[in-house]
């Protein structure tokens, strides 16, 4: 992934609106109903070449395929990857156990009853190797009809940690055999992205959301062991990908919760930082994490590394005023240096198909008034 040299590049964290005909499909077919694979495969073509586009419109620079193929950034890969059909996973959210009512609301979404995640049952293997390749295909074709070339493309993949997190283990001796045979497993599609010349961004909210639904009885030391284990197998997993087109995102869930359970980022960064991907994607926008740039005042970003930090929400319609963006960029670049900062977004707005707390025409507005913020901060930062 390319750094600016003379202004800031935008670029989001991976997820956005889906055709309603499409997300219609993909309902079908996470519910067993027949579908015809080449018609589905054809549209997702068509919807990625439609979301590049309006990336562009925009004005967004780094540009992703939106997801279109994918029925969430994480559950996806039971589709690519044999070895799962065991028993569905539920998961307790620690900072919703507070708020019995506010959980009845988030977790009575209808979208919530698609949601697949069965448990890993037999060895894991890569089943369909050639899905991978499809999303680059897809990419690169909708990147050279705007104009771009590959260099300004990205793409998502799960982390080997938050495969572990929505699949639970019912096969593997114990947790560290299963996230290597994940991490082994994964390394086809990791490889296929990167090989293409695209950006490759792992997204890891087993480093910030696992904390709080999966590992919730843990102490902090012993949780810190957990995300250190789960660094270690993702370099693994990335020993023949170069840091320099990497990209990971640490989230912490991209669900309308009070999230006041949410690990600090103080907690876990030193962590974060010895993953191999050379950009960090942060949360930074939203009310739980967008103190924490001031984290960056005593904590030194190692040689390297540069940060997208989320400049307008995920969760809200709120449309963000480009001086609040301009302002949210330089606050970064004042600590960190003008060329080791990028802006983006806090997570996603489709993680889950057919799921959006933010309208979709809102969402382009919100991505527009990024680019305008980006300007500003770039006028204030780059003097020409």
């Amino acid at each position: 992934m390319r750094r600016s040299t003379d202004r800031f590049l935008t670029t989001h964290t991976g997820s956005l609106p889906r055709p309603e005909d499409l997300i219609r499909t993909m309902f079908a077919k996470e519910e067993g109903v027949p579908v015809d694979a080449a018609a589905l495969e054809r549209r997702v073509a068509d919807a990625v070449a439609e979301v590049v586009g309006k990336q562009a419109k925009a004005g967004i620079d780094v540009l992703d395929d939106g997801e279109m193929s994918k029925p969430s950034y994480a559950t996806y890969i039971k589709d690519r990857l044999a070895g799962f059909g065991g028993g569905g996973n539920t998961f307790v959210y620690q900072d919703l156990a507070d708020f019995p009512k506010l959980a009845q609301r988030v977790f009575g979404d209808p979208g919530r009853s698609r949601r697949k995640t069965p448990a890993c049952n037999a060895p894991i293997t890569v089943r369909d190797p050639q899905a991978a390749k499809n999303d680059v295909a897809h990419l690169a074709a909708a990147l050279a009809k705007v104009g771009r070339g590959v260099e300004d493309g990205f793409m998502t993949a799960a982390s080997p940690g938050v495969v572990s997190l929505f699949f639970r283990n019912e096969y593997y001796a114990d947790e560290e055999t299963y996230l290597y045979a994940i991490a082994d497993a994964m390394r086809d599609e990791y490889e296929t992205v990167a090989g293409a010349g695209i950006t490759l961004q792992i997204d890891c909210p087993d480093l910030g959301m696992g904390r709080h639904i999966q590992h919730a009885d843990l102490s902090l030391p012993e949780w810190r062991k957990k995300a250190e284990l789960h660094v270690e197998v993702l370099n693994h997993a990335l020993a023949n990908v170069a840091p320099e087109q990497l990209r990971m995102h640490l989230c912490w869930g991209n669900y309308e919760g009070p999230h006041h359970c949410d690990v600090p980022l103080a907690d876990v960064i030193d962590i974060v930082f010895k993953a191999k991907p050379s950009a960090i994607v942060l949360e930074a926008a939203n009310p739980r994490h967008a103190h924490e740039w001031a984290l960056f005042e005593t904590v030194k970003l190692p040689e390297g590394k540069f940060l997208i930090p989320g400049a307008i929400e995920s969760k809200s319609n709120f449309i963000e005023h480009p001086e609040l963006i301009a302002q949210r960029i330089g606050r970064y670049a004042n600590l960190v240096g003008r060329e080791n900062v990028m802006a983006g977004s806090d997570c996603g707005y489709g993680t889950w198909v057919g799921q959006s707390a933010v309208d979709p025409d809102v969402v382009w507005a919100k991505l527009a008034a990024l680019a305008e913020g980006a300007r500003i901060a770039s006028r204030r930062f780059w003097k020409t």
